[in-house]
């Protein structure tokens, strides 16, 4: 009998936990042959991801994985074999006491956060028991092998290899994107920020092209401020000297995957679309969610601290500077065009990056073998 998985989502920062825990458990039902509910609290954010579900259903299936809403009013349902709670969420405690009362031990996960700080290494696989005598695993995505991995599906890269050489005119045309010849081709998915106003100023006086797209999402208000307009939709196309932004509509996951792959440079925001990002092998920059006593400035350095070694001095002074800019809210202007005299450099070391993180197995695969180890 396939083993069963649960995999609990409370949706806190819009798209970003439902991103990573749905393409989680289609990966674990499309390539491990596994049997997964997906309980989600807020189906309205799931229905984004995958337009064709029900946000008012109380169970449906998509790609293979039970879709589940996740009442207030919990009833009861039989344990999974796996239980995982994203992002240190609260399991309802009628589920946990059914845990306590099962036969055999069902393997208690805490997907934690991604992040590249030191501590997380001797934190992985960690248990931690709970007072009513089961016991709680902490595990950590992340970027080196002591670590539980990156979201990878097998043969991404080859996927995006296929669709760089064949498919990317044609996917932007559907998207009705059509830049102009030599125009630099850049993504927008970012949270509101002060220094957007500075970073397409600059960009609308370059000497060569750029073309913004910005899928619908927070940062819509402060593009419209810019702009100059008092409002702003999906579909608009607004030129100002060398800058044209286009304004996306929110587009399913596969389709954002490719978004990213068509594009010269990707800035992304949380953490679905920041490894997404890093799939795609293009220079990125990445808009950390903000926390409080400005911890994640250190999740931020830490990451750079990882990313950076290979470059030389100059390029991962520009790059850094361009990351702290946009985090710190500080002026992008001088910042951009300071990474710009590095440009072939940071494209090729992202190429890099990204393969030499597809080296390591995916977080799928290292979930699953880790419950075999457990076992």
């Amino acid at each position: 009998m396939k083993p069963s998985w649960d995999i609990f989502c409370c949706v806190v920062d819009n798209y970003g936990d439902i991103g990573v825990t749905w393409r989680l458990a289609r990966q674990l039902v499309a390539e491990h042959g596994l049997k997964v509910r997906l309980w989600v609290d807020e189906l309205n954010a799931f229905a984004r991801l995958c337009p064709e579900a029900d946000p008012q259903a109380e169970r449906q299936v998509w790609e293979g994985v039970e879709v589940c809403r996740w009442d207030a009013e919990w009833q009861p349902v039989a344990v999974a074999d796996v239980v995982i709670g994203a992002f240190a969420c609260q399991i309802p405690q009628p589920y946990i006491d059914a845990m306590v009362q099962r036969d055999k031990p069902a393997l208690w996960l805490n997907l934690d956060y991604l992040s590249a700080e030191d501590w997380v290494e001797g934190c992985h696989g960690l248990p931690s028991p709970q007072p009513n005598g089961l016991r709680k695993v902490f595990f950590f995505p992340g970027f080196t092998p002591r670590t539980g991995g990156l979201l990878r599906e097998a043969g991404l890269l080859e996927r995006r290899e296929a669709f760089e050489q064949d498919e990317r005119e044609a996917f932007l045309q559907r998207l009705g994107i059509a830049p102009e010849p030599g125009a630099r081709l850049l993504s927008l998915f970012a949270y509101e920020s002060p220094g957007l106003a500075s970073w397409l100023q600059v960009l609308s006086g370059d000497s060569r092209p750029n073309h913004v797209l910005v899928p619908e999402g927070r940062v819509l208000g402060d593009v419209r401020n810019w702009l100059g307009l008092d409002e702003l939709g999906v579909g608009e196309v607004h030129r100002r000297g060398a800058l044209t932004v286009q304004i996306l509509p929110f587009v399913r996951q596969d389709d954002y995957d490719r978004l990213l792959w068509s594009c010269d440079f990707n800035a992304v925001r949380g953490e679905d679309s920041f490894v997404r990002a890093q799939w795609a092998g293009r220079p990125l920059l990445w808009h950390i969610y903000v926390q409080e006593e400005y911890a994640h400035w250190e999740k931020l350095e830490a990451f750079l601290d990882l990313y950076t070694p290979g470059l030389s001095a100059p390029a991962a002074v520009a790059l850094v500077e361009l990351w702290r800019a946009w985090n710190m809210d500080r002026d992008m202007g001088e910042a951009w065009k300071a990474l710009l005299q590095h440009w072939d450099e940071l494209a090729a070391h992202a190429r890099k990056w990204c393969s030499e993180q597809a080296a390591g197995p995916d977080l799928a695969t290292t979930l699953v073998q880790f419950y075999r180890n457990w076992i």
